[in-house]
């Protein structure tokens, strides 16, 4: 059987590639060719060997390459062997995470996009929720609408207001665009914690996100949509406001030596 050849893909590249690599996204290449699912099992190292033409070394390399991506599940014992593996959508925000990890990202950049894509999902949600559903958001809602009581506490409510964007996403239907804005509330709640924005306490950035939170879910409710957008363009806006003073005031804090 002829050695399977690679995609080209940007990432991909045969010149840059190492020889494991290479094979790695060969076989990438052929499982999506195979149409195998998630669970199939794989070819056993021999058989890989003679697919494609290369040594145990190699081979090894490339399968340890896609079981560290999460595309490979290895398991030992009775009936063991290495099988397709779905990648979770938390472990694929956190390899997408590492990519920004050296960024110099800021607070704006991701409003910038936040901005275009959120307030058309809440418009599109309008009205189409089930009650559970809405009674999630509300549940979310209730871990923190009493004001926190220290910088702790502040942490812990900022992110979980971020998890309410999380939560509405997920009920999207459109799965790229629910990992998508996820993703920026996850990169949201990280840079949060990271640089510490939640120490400036700031009363009116809890009013205001609060407030806008249950407005939204009530247009969501009654399915108006020009509302809904206008709540959550209104709320990505002052929030963005918010933070980005947050930012600032930290800086100001860590060139003052505070």
């Amino acid at each position: 059987m002829p050695p399977a050849t690679t995609r080209s893909t940007p990432d991909a590249d045969p010149q840059r590639l190492s020889r494991p690599a290479k094979v790695a996204e060969a076989i990438k290449s052929w499982v999506v060719e195979a149409n195998m699912k998630p669970g199939d099992r794989l070819p056993n190292e021999l058989e890989l060997i003679e697919r494609f033409g290369m040594a145990k070394g190699t081979i090894r390399e490339a399968m340890r390459i896609l079981e560290a991506q999460g595309l490979v599940k290895t398991r030992t014992g009775p009936g063991g062997g290495s099988f397709v593996h779905e990648v979770s959508e938390a472990r694929a925000r956190a390899l997408l995470g590492n990519y920004f990890y050296f960024k110099d990202l800021t607070v704006s950049d991701i409003y910038q996009l936040r901005m275009v894509l959120e307030p058309e999902m809440a418009a599109g949600l309008a009205g189409k929720l089930s009650a559970d559903q809405l009674a999630a958001l509300e549940a979310n809602v209730a871990r923190y609408v009493t004001p926190p009581k220290d910088a702790e506490e502040e942490r812990a409510q900022h992110i979980a207001s971020l998890d309410f964007h999380k939560l509405l996403a997920s009920y999207a239907g459109n799965e790229l665009l629910g990992f998508v804005i996820g993703f920026m509330a996850q990169m949201l709640s990280d840079l949060t914690v990271m640089r510490r924005l939640y120490e400036p306490r700031n009363y009116e950035l809890w009013k205001m996100g609060t407030d806008h939170q249950i407005e939204l879910i009530s247009a969501l409710r009654v399915g108006d949509a020009p509302r809904a957008r206008a709540i959550m363009r209104e709320h990505m806006e002052a929030a963005q406001a918010f933070m980005v003073r947050q930012e600032a005031e930290m800086e100001r804090r860590f060139l003052e030596g505070r």
